[in-house]
């Protein structure tokens, strides 16, 4: 691994605030002094861009901003959507619990029945709040300083030919509901029409990295994607289609994308990906991170 990519490991997991994310931004300009940082959305986003957007054939991504930390870990089943919801449901009813009992708490005090109704919802939306503002998770190996390290590794090892076929961006504000993918959307709408996105988010925990490719990217890219992403003895590739997958990152909203993702499995469970907004982040398998950058290398030889 290169040394700004063992910086990041070792120093820069937790960027969150503005200072924690312009201290990263330096870090990479440090290194790539032709990066561009695209401003405009909500919450002071800032994306990364380095590379040449409109002569790019594909465009790499990750998202840099870092979660708030969170006591029960994001708990996803991209092979299984329902089994994802029904989590996330059951996430909700802690919260609808809270409000419930702080409602009646207030009841003791009072017969007012909008003095209840106003301040439940604003204990509600505290908490909705919490979870997405709240103090920073200090372990964010996985989620999604894998996927940072990855561009910085492909950054620093394609040849100038693959470079020129190749544009990178980080997204800011992932997080807080795809802010920045959202914005660099919108701002090189016609750009990047006709453009492969590769979506690199959460991919350090997990020895089957899921490709989830949408039905543009099969149609131009199916055979390439299949000869340059393939099995060792250690990892397993699962090429699925993404209609049939839920993944919920940055490359939503984008036509021919593929996300790439880190899943671990279990007979009953099947598939699925864990740790990740909690202090427990912290598997980092550099074996991963090596094999998705031997094989994009591979990809951007055939194209």
């Amino acid at each position: 691994m290169t040394d700004i990519s063992r910086t990041i490991l070792n120093e820069y997991q937790v960027r969150k605030s503005k200072k924690q994310k312009t201290a990263f931004i330096e870090l990479l300009r440090s290194r790539f002094p032709d990066l561009q940082v695209q401003e405009g959305g909500s919450f002071g986003n800032r994306n990364i861009i380095i590379g040449n957007i409109q002569n790019a054939k594909v465009i790499f991504t990750a998202h840099y901003d870092t979660c708030a930390v969170l006591p029960v870990p994001n708990f996803i089943t991209p092979k299984s959507p329902l089994l994802s919801i029904l989590y996330s449901v059951l996430l909700i009813v802690p919260m609808f619990l809270v409000a419930y009992l702080f409602n009646l708490l207030l009841g003791f005090f009072t017969g007012d029945f909008w003095l209840h109704y106003w301040l439940t919802l604003a204990v509600y939306v505290a908490l909705l709040l919490f979870i997405m503002f709240g103090p920073a998770n200090q372990h964010t190996a996985n989620d999604n300083t894998s996927g940072v390290i990855t561009l910085c590794e492909l950054l620093c090892s394609l040849s100038d030919a693959e470079r020129e076929k190749a544009a990178f961006v980080f997204f800011d504000n992932e997080e807080t509901g795809l802010i920045g993918s959202s914005h660099f959307r919108k701002t090189f709408k016609k750009e990047i029409k006709h453009k492969l996105l590769v979506n690199f988010d959460c991919v350090s925990d997990g020895s089957n990295l899921l490709l989830a490719v949408t039905k543009n990217a099969r149609n131009a890219y199916e055979n390439t994607i299949t000869e340059s992403f393939q099995d060792t003895e250690n990892k397993v590739f699962l090429i699925e289609k993404a209609e049939k997958i839920y993944y919920p990152s940055d490359q939503m909203g984008f036509k021919s994308t593929i996300a790439v993702a880190a899943l671990k499995h279990k007979p009953i469970i099947g598939y699925y990906m864990d740790r990740i907004h909690t202090p427990k982040d912290t598997v980092f398998d550099e074996e991963n991170i090596d094999l998705l950058v031997h094989c994009v290398h591979r990809f951007l030889e055939k194209i």
